[in-house]
């Protein structure tokens, strides 16, 4: 499949990167600073910027899949998706946050008292971004929530899929990048959630 990357170049991004290309995908990396994304015939490393609607659709178009790694508090859920619409891509992966994951019927993670207020802002976009989602009449969207802890690791395979609950386990709530791109992956080929946000946690 040919797929474009928003953010390549992220601690998430990163690893999907490696993913799709693993699996023997051509990936557009699409980032700020084209000359840190690392070389390889699999892809192929484009400038753009994220609030540029215009700018972004052009360089969306042609692909099978587009996949938005960036930060919520740094850009608008309104351009990205308008951008996608745009390009006439019809398959839209989200990299999602936890914090809009319920911990008890109604009780999203965010709005616990020990959610650290230092990622509340981010967890509050992202939820906002998520509810736009769940409007859209016509794009096939999927929005992969991580579990609450996630970090660099390593790339076990095994992990489990939820729902709009958060996943736990004795040890807490944790994903690694690594892990969680395999899920990302397995998504966009043999696509299960569309029009829909699902979770992966240990």
């Amino acid at each position: 499949m040919k797929i474009a990357l928003i953010g390549a170049t992220g601690n998430a991004g990163s690893r999907i990167l490696t993913e799709l290309v693993s699996r023997g995908h051509e990936v557009t990396a699409i980032v700020r600073h084209p000359e840190k994304v690392p070389a390889n015939p699999k892809v192929t490393a484009r400038k753009g910027d994220v609030h540029d609607k215009a700018g972004l659709a052009a360089l969306l178009a042609g692909h099978d899949a587009v996949i938005s790694s960036v930060h919520f508090t740094a850009s608008d859920p309104h351009t990205l998706i308008e951008a996608v619409r745009a390009s006439g891509v019809k398959r839209y992966l989200v990299v999602g946050g936890a914090g809009s994951l319920e911990v008890a019927p109604g009780v999203t993670l965010v709005s616990t008292p020990e959610f650290p207020a230092i990622y509340k802002e981010e967890a509050t976009k992202g939820a906002e971004f998520l509810g736009i989602l769940r409007a859209e009449k016509d794009l096939d969207w999927t929005f992969l929530s991580p579990s609450a802890l996630f970090v660099p690791g390593e790339r076990t395979g095994k992990f489990r899929l939820g729902g709009d609950r958060l996943l736990t386990n004795d040890k807490g709530s944790s994903i690694s990048f690594e892990d969680y791109a395999i899920a990302l992956a397995d998504e966009i080929e043999k696509p299960a959630h569309s029009r829909a946000r699902f979770t992966v946690g240990y």
